[in-house]
């Protein structure tokens, strides 16, 4: 994993959830890899990855929405 995080995250910010997502966007990890390497449940990371995915299509939309709605 190219993920230069200290192994032992007490607090996952939504910096550190970004930095996980983009590799697994860009293939350098797998959710699986992921779950194993930070004791994660795989739920959680397609999560991550889903909300993502969510955010950027709203933000590239031409009048992007409230994503809470």
């Amino acid at each position: 994993m190219s993920m230069t995080m200290e192994d032992d995250i007490k607090r996952w910010t939504a910096k550190r959830k970004a930095a996980l997502v983009m590799e697994i966007i860009q293939g350098k990890s797998t959710v699986a890899e992921a779950s194993r390497a930070f004791d994660l449940a795989p739920s959680e990371i397609e999560t991550w990855v889903d909300e993502a995915k969510r955010g950027m299509e709203n933000a590239l939309r031409a009048k992007p929405m409230d994503i809470r709605e």
